[in-house]
């Protein structure tokens, strides 16, 4: 029978199709698109039992072990679940490692369902190389930086602005020691196809506006080309007033938060705070989950601005005066973006 490969690489990042990923739970965990579902033909005991048979007897007694594993009951289930995934989503594709036994085994198995879906040519593998191009290429993108003291709202800013890529909401994470979210960021392979998506859905002579970050958004790595981007990339300076970045602050950070995760996030920063500070910004922390009141937290986030933010933030722009293009208001850095670089 025919077998149908789909090597558009691009389109199925840029069009999120959902994907049937037939790899083990292992080999997906450690990264996939974002639109992949695991629904695997072996499971990582059931793998890890054909590789042992592979290194010693051979490829053909690995696939016979193979299809001894996969039979009967445990073969229907998997066939039935794929069959419910590809009800719901008719445009899906196959993907395993490198698009072959595996995801070959799960389109004849379907096919003989009356149920023809694609395959990835080169599979996972294939996939990952062009996410990687992707982001190499991104070291030559025209890319404004939008920077500003924390709370000053440049998430909000970069969400409401076209083209922009969100880098936080990419990584799960706002980026700093208090921007741990309730769910785990993704895997760095899930964040780089989710980067690479972005990336594609902008044209090459766009200017793209992203926000000022560091190399390390939590526990992931902005990939090494598009940091040199962003190295090099004029500066747009957001300036919002101390109180309005006290507010802006509380309803990002502390509404629907924990007072067991901001003293956690405090102590991250507790060497680098200081003694003498860390136990005043705690005190006040403490006093206004205990009131329960607004303006108590204003207290505890306005010390915590001006004794660790603000400074850290004017070290870091002093290194970056000579990109700075501009400084204003939102409503100012919106119409400079707009008349500028066509962002708005």
């Amino acid at each position: 029978m025919s077998i149908p490969e789909i090597d558009d690489y691009g389109s199925l990042l840029t069009d999120e199709i959902p994907i049937i990923d037939v790899r083990a739970p292992e080999e997906f965990n450690r990264g996939a698109p974002p639109s992949a579902v695991n629904l695997p033909i072996l499971d990582d005991t059931e793998r890890r039992d054909v590789g042992i048979v592979y290194q010693n007897s051979g490829q053909g007694a690995a696939i016979a072990k193979g299809w001894e594993l996969v039979s009967g009951t445990n073969r229907s289930d998997k066939i039935h679940a794929w069959k419910r995934f590809a009800s719901r989503h008719p445009n899906a594709v196959i993907c395993c490692w490198r698009g072959g036994l595996r995801s070959q085994l799960a389109q004849e198995w379907l096919a003989r369902e009356e149920i023809e879906l694609p395959r990835v040519k080169g599979g996972s593998k294939a996939l990952r190389q062009y996410c990687l191009s992707v982001l190499e290429g991104s070291k030559g993108r025209n890319l404004v930086i939008l920077a500003g003291r924390t709370g000053s709202g440049k998430t909000e800013m970069i969400r409401d602005l076209a083209p922009s890529i969100d880098l936080e909401d990419l990584a799960n994470h706002r980026g700093s020691a208090f921007g741990r979210m309730s769910s785990p960021q993704p895997t760095p392979v899930g964040f780089e196809f989710a980067l690479a998506r972005e990336l594609l859905k902008t044209s090459l002579d766009q200017v793209v506006l992203v926000e000022d970050e560091s190399t390390m958004i939590g526990s992931l790595k902005v990939p090494d080309p598009l940091y040199v981007a962003m190295s090099h990339a004029p500066l747009v300076v957001l300036a919002v007033p101390l109180k309005r970045r006290v507010e802006l602050t509380y309803d990002s950070y502390v509404v629907g938060n924990t007072h067991e995760t901001l003293v956690s996030s405090l102590n991250r920063i507790k060497k680098r705070l200081g003694g003498l500070r860390f136990e005043e910004v705690l005190e006040s922390l403490n006093v206004a989950f205990c009131s329960n009141r607004r303006r108590d937290h204003y207290r505890w986030i306005e010390m915590l601005l001006s004794y660790y933010y603000d400074p850290m933030y004017d070290y870091q722009l002093s290194k970056k005066q000579n990109r700075i293009e501009f400084e204003g208001t939102v409503d100012e850095v919106c119409s400079f973006l707009d008349e500028s670089f066509g962002i708005n």
